[in-house]
C-alpha cells in the first residue's frame, strides 16, 4: 500500500478512538439484573435496598425484565437510585453492553 493510504487509515482509526472515548452514552441495567418482586405493593426492590424497604411476605426473586413486563414501579428512592443509569464513554458503554466489562448492577 502507499504511504498516503496508511496515513489515511491510521488517522481514521485515531478519530474513531478519540470519538469513542469522548462521546457520552448512558449505560442501563440489563433485563436479567436480579431484583425482588413485591407483589402486594406491585413494586420491585433492589437486593441492596431489601432491609429498608419494609417488605411483606408476598415476594419473588426475579429479573428486572419481569418487573417491566408486570408494569411494577420501583419500591422507593433507594431502588430508583440503585438502578439509575450510568454515564460512560461510548466505547466503555458498548463494552459493558456486550459483557466484556461488568456493569455496576451485575453483582447485586
Amino acid at each position: 500500500m502507499k504511504k498516503k493510504t496508511w496515513i489515511f487509515i491510521l488517522t481514521f482509526i485515531g478519530i474513531i478512538l478519540i470519538a469513542g472515548f469522548t462521546i457520552p452514552k448512558e449505560t442501563h441495567p440489563s433485563g436479567d439484573t436480579r431484583i425482588i418482586l413485591e407483589h402486594n405493593k406491585s413494586t420491585y426492590i433492589a437486593p441492596s435496598c431489601f432491609e429498608q424497604s419494609n417488605p411483606t411476605n408476598y415476594l419473588e426473586d426475579a429479573q428486572l425484565q419481569d418487573a417491566a413486563d408486570l408494569n411494577y414501579e420501583a419500591n422507593g428512592s433507594c431502588t430508583e437510585d440503585a438502578f439509575e443509569s450510568e454515564q460512560d464513554a461510548l466505547i466503555i458503554s458498548l463494552l459493558k453492553d456486550i459483557g466484556i466489562l461488568n456493569k455496576k448492577w451485575d453483582n447485586r
